[in-house]
């Protein structure tokens, strides 16, 4: 029985070449990159927004410039580079702080991903955004596909990732959207809970059926 649930709501906006685009998120460890890796053995492209917001913070690049200018040279190691866990240090439960970062790099974010998608010419592509929901940038893909997994197993993953406590993570997911919401919201959903098989199972399932969408 697989647990993935999908909807065949008309399709909202595609991205700029005219694909099918998917907005993929879900909670921290619930196996958003997993899926989105498994959509690319697939063949899917996939438009990751950590990566783009990692390459936008790199020396000389105007991000990284930008929140030097907000947060101070602190926030770099002795080599010019961007030091993560100061700045988390300095984010972390201070939502005025972290107010101040997401003003800097989401617009940057989004200008990249549209530009991105602007050059996708397959018939339909991922679009990995943690935050898609609390953006709002939900309203500029076809469909909304949520990654749920149970909280218990959302701590342990993240804990085994490695580089955060249970404490952290737990306050984490407090801070994000309200698991109830985030499946309210979603037009597809891959619930997260077995083996790697039937994650994938999942996958395979819901290719087909946004291949079947997008008209191929």
């Amino acid at each position: 029985m697989h647990n993935t649930t999908h909807n065949k709501k008309p399709s909202g906006k595609a991205g700029s070449g005219g694909s099918l685009s998917i907005g993929l998120t879900g909670g921290i460890g619930s196996g958003k990159s997993t899926v989105a890796r498994f959509f690319s053995e697939f063949g899917v492209p996939v438009i990751d927004t950590d990566i783009i917001a990692r390459k936008l913070v790199r020396p000389d690049q105007p991000g990284l410039e930008q929140i030097v200018a907000c947060f101070g040279k602190q926030i770099l190691d002795v080599g010019g580079i961007l030091d993560r866990a100061q700045l988390r240090a300095i984010i972390f439960g201070d939502a005025a702080e972290q107010r101040k970062l997401e003003q800097i790099l989401h617009p940057l974010i989004h200008t990249e991903m549209q530009r991105q998608l602007g050059h996708i010419d397959t018939p339909c592509c991922i679009v990995e955004i943690p935050l898609l929901l609390e953006t709002g940038w939900h309203d500029e893909v076809s469909r909304v596909l949520v990654v749920d997994a149970p909280q218990s197993l959302q701590i342990e993953r993240s804990v085994q990732r490695g580089g955060i406590d249970k404490q952290q993570v737990e306050q984490i997911i407090a801070t994000q959207m309200a698991r109830s919401q985030r499946l309210a919201a979603a037009d597809d959903v891959i619930t997260n809970k077995g083996s790697l098989p039937l994650l994938k199972k999942q996958v395979e399932q819901l290719h087909r059926f946004y291949m079947e969408l997008s008209g191929c």
